[in-house]
């Protein structure tokens, strides 16, 4: 199997396990357990809080003592196992630690599985900006098969979407530890340490330069938003079904299909992302997922499962431009800021600040203004204003972005990013 091909299907198994659940998991909350929304606000939140530590402290594990790759699959072996005692809860307290626990396991594989590729692609001459993105493409793909094959099998809201993630975890496990190609840490013993660099913490030096300090603060803004998309956008569908002229719409049905053409539109717009950052920049490309973040919110507000259905699915297609010039730019513009010595906790640290604390924010942030502002008395939310503040949220970011970060294009070092 050819180096290209191996990635790619470690991209593909990487956010199939994700895909089996995530988008599906509050339909298992609700109706299957029927537990309460507070409760669910927390279990939504474990992927923050694990991502607030978890990625930058496994970053640091690869560069330093482990190879990449043999820490990817070990994780992943924690992870499945995990999986696998989710349906034997009964009690929410208990829910969320297991979801926690799998979480922790799981989130750092993202940055990990970047820093993999980044490494693989480099020690094989091949150009990342060029060749990355229609590996990481095939991570979209299997993103949208796990949700298809969850939906069509009836699995929707039952425990089967946290089996089928578990087998998915485990074959990755075995696929990394015994295919994926070696990435061991980079060797330093030679050079004269510091304290800091004795511990592994030379990414976070990153926040000395004011432009990556920056980079990082609106990464974090904008993970809030691709939060609020993660935990509303499924939940806002299927409550159609509680409007007697919207309820028996197959879209209401099938609303997990139709949040899945968010995914479909990644991978074109996946592919786009070479030439965009090449002739425009990380600012301007950033710039742009920002806007599409302003019109993704603006469209759901004022579309619904009939009349209104193509602004849902124009919103799902815009969310394809703003998840990747955001989330895929971002890892590829942090490795062209860092070196091979701290590529995975480079990696892990923007993974903190996006899906860490980003995530925090916008589930916590999102969960009060929800309760206390747009939930009406009979327990229905206002999902008009629900999505226009988030619109307004993602306008003000985008407006301090566009003042704020300074960064000056330079097309040929991207074009050198060989080595």
């Amino acid at each position: 199997m050819s180096i290209k091909n191996r990635l790619i299907l470690m991209s593909f198994l990487q956010f199939f396990i994700w895909g089996a659940w995530l988008i599906t998991i509050a339909n298992y909350w609700f109706e299957t357990k029927n537990w309460g929304a507070a409760d669910f606000g927390a279990v939504f939140s474990t992927l923050g809080l694990s991502s607030l530590f978890m990625p930058t402290l496994m970053g640091i594990v690869a560069d330093r003592w482990i190879n990449t790759e043999k820490l990817f699959g070990l994780l992943h072996l924690l992870g499945g196992i995990t999986l696998f005692f989710i349906p034997q809860v009964s009690n929410p307290n208990t829910f969320f630690w297991v979801i926690f626990l799998a979480m922790i396991f799981y989130m750092p594989t993202i940055a990990l599985s970047n820093s993999i590729a980044f490494t693989v692609l480099k020690n094989n001459k091949y150009d990342v900006v060029k060749d990355y993105p229609p590996i990481r493409v095939w991570g979209t793909i299997g993103f949208i098969a796990a949700m298809w094959v969850t939906n069509l099998t009836g699995n929707k809201a039952l425990e089967g979407q946290f089996y089928l993630a578990s087998f998915s975890a485990l074959v990755l496990a075995v696929y990394s530890i015994f295919i994926i190609p070696s990435c061991p840490p980079i060797k330093t013993d030679t050079e004269k340490k510091s304290f800091i660099s004795s511990l592994g913490l030379d990414a976070f030096k990153l926040f000395y330069q004011p432009k990556m300090a920056l980079f990082f603060l609106f990464s974090m803004f904008l993970g809030a938003s691709l939060q609020l998309t993660n935990m509303y956008g499924d939940v806002f569908i299927s409550d159609f079904k509680n409007i007697p002229e919207y309820a028996n719409l197959w879209v209401v049905e099938h609303s997990t299909i139709i949040m899945s053409i968010s995914q479909i539109s990644e991978t074109i717009f996946i592919l786009a992302i070479p030439f965009f950052l090449r002739n425009f920049g990380i600012k301007k490309v950033m710039l742009i997922s920002m806007a599409a973040w302003v019109l993704r919110f603006g469209l759901l507000a004022y579309g619904n499962p009939a009349d209104g259905l193509w602004m849902i699915i124009v919103s799902c297609i815009v969310y394809g431009m703003a998840f990747d010039f955001f989330n895929i730019s971002g890892s590829l513009f942090v490795e062209t800021t860092t070196d091979a010595k701290t590529r995975s906790s480079a990696q892990g640290l923007f993974m903190m600040m996006t899906n860490g604390f980003g995530a925090v924010l916008g589930s916590y942030v999102s969960g009060i203004l929800i309760t206390a502002y747009f939930t009406r008395s009979n327990g229905e939310k206002d999902w008009l204003n629900i999505w226009l503040t988030f619109a307004g949220y993602s306008f003000v970011i985008l407006v301090l972005f566009a003042l704020f970060f300074k960064h000056k294009h330079d097309k040929e070092a991207l074009k050198n990013l060989k080595h």
